[in-house]
């Protein structure tokens, strides 16, 4: 993790980007002229306005380019954005505390043995497809844990994402810096009593689909889908940082605390 401070002096071009409603269009407007606007390829820090969804778009569309992202909320829930404020932007970044993020990679291959490959900053879902339940198998570093789980689907998440589509599903939440990933099952059948598992972040996960034409299933990777799944690969992807920008005392570590304190 980087501390509070580490961009203050380096916060001199800022981009703007918009989830394209009217309140952020309007926001980006505003801003772009009070504090000018370089492209994004150009810019020290990348400003998201708008909700969670933005947000993670704007950290797969930059992945990889090391670029700083500080979101404000022109969305609905926010979990991932600061307080929509325009006085003192620059202060407020160059004072903001980094957090420093992994996302998951996946290569998943298809009945057709068509293959894929994404990555995914919250989780990824294996989800049916149709009215026929899944059947999957559940390997960890190659050695089988379940041989089989009957269930609506099962999911990985991230600690980012353990508070995201994970917590819904009665998932642990994972704080930030715990080198942990949550297996955690939807709806399970059978097993009945198995509610998922901690994994290590260096765990290889494969999960295979048992009966694939008989019981469809899909895999969610954040916003790519593919379906007719036959078995999917999923890791954590540590040469890949993600830098998301807190306002201090509001940091994604802090939130994820809190979030385990309401009731």
């Amino acid at each position: 993790m980087a501390g509070a401070g580490d961009f203050s002096n380096a916060v001199k071009k800022l981009a703007f980007i918009s989830s394209g409603t009217p309140e952020a269009d309007d926001a980006r407007q505003r801003l772009a002229e009070k504090y000018g606007e370089a492209p994004p390829e150009e810019a020290d820090c990348i400003v998201a306005l708008g909700g969670d969804g933005l947000m993670l778009r704007t950290l797969h569309r930059y992945m990889g380019t090391g670029k700083p992202i500080y979101g404000m909320n022109r969305g609905s829930v926010g979990f991932l954005m600061n307080q929509y404020r325009e006085a003192n932007l620059r202060k407020r970044i160059g004072d903001a505390k980094a957090s420093v993020i992994h996302p998951l990679l996946i290569k998943a291959v298809n009945v057709r043995n068509d293959q894929f490959s994404a990555h995914a900053i919250n989780e990824v879902s294996l989800l049916r497809q149709t009215s026929q339940i899944a059947k999957l198998r559940i390997l960890v570093n190659s050695q089988e844990r379940l041989p089989e789980l009957v269930t609506d689907g099962i999911l990985v998440a991230t600690p980012a994402g353990s508070t995201a589509y994970n917590l819904s599903a009665n998932g642990p939440i994972l704080p930030l810096d715990a080198p942990l990933l949550a297996l955690t099952p939807i709806s399970a059948f059978r097993p009945r009593r198995w509610r998922g598992a901690l994994l290590p972040d260096a765990a290889k996960v494969r999960i295979e689909v048992l009966e694939a034409a008989k019981r469809p299933v899909s895999v969610v990777a954040d916003h790519d889908e593919f379906r007719d799944l036959s078995h999917v690969d999923i890791e954590m992807d540590h040469k890949a940082n993600l830098i998301l920008l807190h306002d201090a005392g509001h940091s994604l570590e802090e939130r994820i605390l809190r979030e385990q304190f309401l009731y």
